[in-house]
């Protein structure tokens, strides 16, 4: 299945771990997606992501003729060293600044290819949301339960 989401994965605990990044046009994906590039996480997929389930987990990859491509307004379609595929551990959904966040939201999960994942939301152009990120995906399995 394709995604409209992207895919950018951080080398945590030994392993890749990867955030899909979703949300409406605005909300600040390809922003977060940056940011996070250049606080060390490594792309996988830019706005499209091939996702599939096996043995219980959810994997991605960018589409062949998308694969190394970032688009960044105002600069155009750029290279970018990609990861060929990373494990799928969490979703995050940037949320416009209208919306208001919960201080400590409840759990909430996403079902991609029949694989239940953490869903957490965040303004995408938060100058902290890079941060938060990587916190999120460095905590997996470390007090929030998977699954």
């Amino acid at each position: 299945m394709i995604l409209h989401a992207g895919l950018i994965a951080l080398r945590a605990q030994g392993a890749w771990r990867g955030a899909l990044i979703s949300g409406s046009s605005g909300a600040g994906k390809s922003d977060l997606m940056l940011r996070a590039l250049d606080a060390g996480f490594r792309l996988v997929a830019d706005d499209r992501t091939v996702a599939w389930a096996s043995e219980g987990r959810l994997f991605g990859r960018a589409p062949e003729t998308l694969s190394g491509l970032i688009e960044l307004r105002g600069l155009g379609v750029l290279a970018e060293p990609p990861l060929p595929l990373a494990q799928a551990s969490i979703m995050v959904r940037c949320e416009p600044f209208a919306v208001e966040l919960e201080r400590t939201p409840d759990e909430e999960w996403a079902t991609v290819a029949g694989v239940r994942i953490p869903l957490f939301r965040l303004h995408g152009l938060d100058a902290s949301a890079p941060a938060k990120l990587s916190r999120t995906v460095r905590r997996l399995g470390q007090g929030r339960a998977e699954g």
